[in-house]
């Protein structure tokens, strides 16, 4: 008994607010909906919905990721809820500890650092993918003459870029709050530019047979044509991994110590900031499925 009181052992509300920051309170609406849509809208907004569309939902994938944006916005109207009340560095950690217990909150920390280390590796190695792309593999094979790695479950090869980015973005966060956060404004505006660029060009090449491809001229593994090639189970399943699209809002939650207002300023950002990625989302996979065949896309590099 003794050590289940250990392990669920609870901070109170009270103590866990009332505990002196060191930290000063510089955040605005603005820097935290910067922050949730460049940490979300990263890399996957130029993947996922080629991929999806090709081998999984077809040009349902603008429905996968409607269904996963109704998900993500429960889990962030959670967060929401729970960075309002408890204002602290530390996210779910903090949130756990407070309601659930220690142990669980232990758990989930690690959790949340594996999370964020497979979530930026993921995001530097598509941005290498897609330089790589532009020089015709040069880098790729470039690398796999350097180091090459005889791996079923790691990379073919060390990507000495995208070991390069993570580390120098490390620093820059490291360097101090306010200038960190200048670039990822900044780098937040630059992506939301492009996203808006491919979007409403790529709308002007749009053609609305591509979601009405008869079984006949659809190739034998692409399903059965048409919206819905692979059937509602193919939408479902393709909004499971669309889901990972939205993952990154919650960091918004991990500042909750340096905002000027938290109670307000929390909770609109993460839905602000869901808005803004659904439409982006939502945008992209309609004009890339109408440019192109579902079952043409590039999984790697959809644009190119």
């Amino acid at each position: 008994m003794t050590l289940w009181k250990t392990l669920s052992r609870r901070k109170s509300l009270t103590s866990i607010c009332t505990e002196e920051s060191q930290l000063g309170k510089v955040l605005t609406i603005y820097d935290l909906t910067a922050l949730g849509v460049g940490s979300t809208l990263g890399v996957g907004v130029y993947v996922l919905a080629g991929s999806v569309s090709k081998d999984v939902a077809g040009p349902a994938v603008v429905l996968s990721f409607f269904y996963a944006a109704v998900a993500s916005a429960f889990a962030g109207i959670c967060y929401a809820e729970f960075g309002a009340r408890v204002p602290k560095a530390g996210s779910a950690y903090a949130y756990s500890y407070v309601t659930i217990g220690e142990f669980v909150a232990f758990i989930i920390g690690w959790n949340l650092i594996m999370e964020y280390v497979i979530g930026g590796a993921s995001v530097a190695r598509g941005l290498s993918l897609y330089l790589d792309s532009l020089i015709d593999g040069q880098m790729e094979k470039y690398f796999r003459s350097i180091i090459s790695i005889e791996s079923t479950f790691l990379s073919e090869y060390f990507d000495f870029f995208a070991f390069a980015v993570c580390v120098l973005l490390g620093f820059c966060l490291a360097v101090g709050l306010k200038e960190s956060m200048l670039l990822n404004n900044f780098l937040t505006i630059v992506n939301i530019a492009v996203v808006l660029f491919v979007i409403v060009f790529g709308a002007f090449k749009a053609d609305i047979s591509n979601w009405k491809i008869p079984k006949a001229h659809v190739p034998e593994w692409a399903g059965e044509g048409g919206f819905l090639p692979y059937g509602i189970f193919g939408t479902i399943k393709g909004a499971a991994t669309c889901f990972y699209g939205y993952v990154g809002f919650d960091c918004i939650a991990t500042t909750g110590e340096e905002v000027k207002d938290p109670q307000r300023a929390i909770p609109l950002a993460i839905m602000i900031s869901l808005t803004i990625i659904f439409l982006a989302y939502f945008g992209v996979a309609s004009v890339l499925t109408l440019l192109l065949p579902y079952y043409l896309q590039v999984c790697r590099t959809p644009f190119f």
